[in-house]
């Protein structure tokens, strides 16, 4: 290994298993979730009323989706089964044990008008808190930065935790510093498999919510109608077609309800989704061994987090999208396009989709999910024939870390005014 490879590897194994984590439902409601659920705990006492604000992103992406095992679209039933049901050790999965009578008393406060929600006067993109109260005492928790990330826990005005976001990092927080896709790559390739065989969890999991999806029970059914179009003969059976279907599909359920965790990326199960199915649905097709589809997944998530390291955590920009780069390196390499084909999807890719704005987390998300899927296999066919976006056109580089670094711009300062008006828009029609 050179001094290179040394020093950045163990940092790659780091960001994976810090990344690319279950979540059960849309990660933002979730993280209000979670805040309820720790402010609960140190109430020691049953909430009769919660008060919560998050920041406006937060709320932007917590609007309009269907909070797991609830049926209930939005932020105040989050912290409500969460205050009422959550699990505050299980972070991204705090509602994988909500029983029937807790949903049920998780509306009926709603109903009751015990839950108020307001946007918080704070700078960080990502923040929620919450604090629930029983008679006069109550218990205040606040997560920023990240959606697990606690930074202020109080009781009855006393302070139990109080530090600054960036020092509440995990532990194991990462540094990808001057790494490029080539050394993800080179990583991908040629890392000791016992070090990144966990990533195999992804298509299990991601796998499952696929076929879960395809009952045609959740969010807009995309999955279940592509295939239904199928089988009626307006669209053809195919690799193609069957990496739109089963992505979406597994979409549709994360977004639509369902019970089920999905193995997310750089906070979002949607990511984790659009970077794992279409390297497991190519996988199939070529029928590649568990080494290679793990190997494949390996890329796919660390080239996801390494572009999402370029953007605000939370943006106008449809991260989505970044991560089926991810998922175009993965099926580039399970298809032997090497890192050439690798480099030219992925430019091609922030050629196509640079565009797709975020405006909040809901049902359509897996159409985007859709769109991104079918750009990522569009992109590696371009590049198996030599073809691609040049760094002659628009925000597209010569050099795939430039055009990446590109994006990031594009996402951190020309577009936060997009942002603006997006949650405008959406405030405009509650």
């Amino acid at each position: 290994m050179s001094e290179r490879e040394v020093r950045l590897w163990p940092e790659f194994v780091k960001a994976l298993k810090q990344e690319v984590v279950p979540a059960l439902g849309c990660t933002e409601p979730i993280s209000l979730a979670l805040a309820a659920a720790l402010a609960t705990r140190e109430l020691g006492k049953a909430p009769e009323r919660i008060d919560a604000w998050v920041s406006a992103n937060l709320m932007k992406n917590g609007m309009g989706v269907t909070v797991p095992g609830t049926g209930t679209v939005g932020l105040p039933i989050a912290a409500a089964v969460g205050a009422l049901g959550g699990d505050p050790d299980a972070k991204l999965e705090v509602l994988k044990n909500l029983t029937v009578e807790q949903v049920a008393a998780g509306k009926q406060m709603l109903a009751d008008g015990k839950v108020k929600l307001g946007v918080a006067a704070v700078p960080n993109i990502l923040y929620a808190e919450a604090c629930v109260w029983h008679g006069d005492e109550c218990a205040r928790v606040a997560i920023a930065d990240a959606h697990t990330n606690v930074i202020k826990i109080e009781l009855n005005g006393e302070v139990k935790l109080k530090r600054e976001a960036a020092d509440a990092k995990p532990l194991e927080s990462y540094d990808l510093g001057d790494a490029t896709a080539r050394d993800v790559y080179e990583f991908a390739m040629r890392a000791p498999l016992d070090s990144i065989a966990f990533i195999h969890d992804a298509a299990v999991l991601n796998s499952a919510l696929a076929d879960e999806g395809m009952s045609g029970k959740y969010g807009l059914h995309i999955g279940a109608t592509l295939q239904r179009q199928i089988e009626a003969g307006l669209l053809s059976e195919g690799l193609l077609s069957n990496i739109l279907t089963r992505t979406t599909a597994a979409s549709d359920a994360r977004m639509g309800g369902a019970t089920l965790p999905a193995m997310s990326n750089s906070g979002s199960g949607n990511q984790g989704i659009a970077a794992t199915m279409p390297v497991v649905v190519v996988a199939e097709h070529v029928k590649a061994d568990q080494e290679t589809l793990i190997r494949a997944l390996a890329l796919s998530h660390l080239i996801a987090v390494y572009i999402h390291t370029r953007l605000p955590k939370l943006s106008a920009l449809c991260a989505v999208t970044t991560a089926s780069m991810g998922a175009a390196a993965g099926m580039a390499l399970l298809l032997n396009g090497g890192y050439p084909a690798v480099s030219m999807a992925i430019s091609s890719m922030i050629g196509d989709l640079a565009g797709m704005i975020c405006d909040g987390a809901s049902n359509s998300c897996a159409m985007k999910v859709s769109t991104s899927a079918g750009s990522g296999f569009k992109a590696v066919l371009m590049a198996l024939d030599g073809t691609r976006v040049t760094g002659n056109e628009g925000i597209v580089a010569h050099d795939v870390d430039v055009s990446i670094a590109n994006l990031g711009k594009l996402a951190t300062q020309g577009m936060a005014q997009t942002d603006t008006q997006i949650l405008q828009i959406m405030m405009d029609k509650r």
